[in-house]
């Protein structure tokens, strides 16, 4: 039965992209709708949060399997029952949510383009690349004698100067790539969409994506580079057996890898998520309605947190 899940699985991530795109024309659709009146924009969110719950589902082999990400395929299979449970609540009238609703909107507006677009793909990671090799070089009088990085880039696509060669003095390869993922784009679209959703001042919200998108940039780059010397000089490798074992993989030199991104980083890139979402609320106040319907769908309790601030 669990050999059966995971071919299902499998098969669904081949839907993702085209997923991603319905799921975005969805939820525009339903912000369109809105000036028109909430009940005609009503049946269509729902629907989009619907496609959500699909797209989600068609990612869990993506981030559990492939990329071997506890906290993303932990955080894709919960967003399942999530985001069903979001429309449904839409459904039976909770209009506070449509807020929520064109914050995926935005988010996927800022988000899709560049994954779709290979000049802004290729432009981004290039530049923060060059930034992490900066970073890097900084640091790159710790790095231990066995351990130098040959070039900034060069390995995987001729066409992308993206990724960093490690060589170990025996002669092992060692390569950290910048994928679009790296680049902070995803974190940037959850604070940017969720400013452009609140209605308020322009004013308040510029000052809001000031105090936040510098920040998430800056904190990203710290991490590329974290992940990369400690991955390329093999500082983290702690409990083999453990961390092989817990991620299903068996490469020694992996060990670093996991332990500095899979647990570490990603673990702090939500704590940090939820310090810059404070920052925000902070410059923009009725961005609380989101934090206070996320509240509400995990806890089943009312929240007024404009009292609180």
């Amino acid at each position: 039965m669990v050999e059966s899940l995971f071919r299902v699985l499998d098969w669904a991530q081949q839907f993702s992209d085209p997923l991603a795109w319905l799921v975005l024309a969805a939820f525009l659709g339903g912000a369109a709708l809105e000036y028109v009146g909430r009940d005609s924009a009503r049946t269509l969110t729902v629907v989009a949060w619907i496609l959500f719950a699909a797209f989600w589902f068609s990612l869990i082999h993506h981030y559990l399997i492939d990329s071997k990400s506890i906290i993303e395929g932990i955080g894709s299979i919960i967003a399942v029952p999530a985001s069903v449970y979001t429309g449904y609540l839409l459904l039976r009238g909770r209009d506070s949510l449509f807020v929520l609703s064109r914050a995926i909107a935005a988010m996927g507006l800022i988000f899709l383009p560049f994954e779709a677009i290979p000049m802004l793909t290729t432009g981004l990671i290039e530049i923060v690349t060059h930034q992490t090799e900066l970073l890097m070089g900084v640091f790159g009088q710790t790095a231990p004698a066995d351990y130098r990085v040959v070039s900034g880039a060069v390995v995987g696509r001729p066409d992308r100067r993206s990724t960093f060669l490690f060589v170990a003095e025996n002669g092992h390869r060692l390569t950290y790539t910048i994928r679009i993922a790296c680049t902070g784009l995803g974190s940037m679209a959850i604070i940017g969409g969720l400013i452009a959703a609140v209605r308020a001042p322009l004013a308040q919200k510029f000052r809001a994506l000031s105090v936040s998108l510098p920040v998430i940039y800056a904190l990203n780059l710290v991490r590329n580079t974290f992940i990369g010397l400690t991955f390329g000089q093999q500082r983290l490798h702690i409990a083999p057996d453990l961390i092989l074992g817990l991620f299903s993989a068996t490469d020694p030199y992996r060990v670093s890898y996991f332990i500095a991104d899979r647990i570490l980083a990603q673990s702090l890139s939500v704590v940090a998520l939820v310090g810059i979402t404070w920052l925000v609320v902070r410059e923009l106040p009725v961005a609380l309605v989101v934090v206070e319907d996320l509240l509400y769908m995990v806890t089943g309790t009312e929240y007024d947190l404009h009292a609180i601030n």
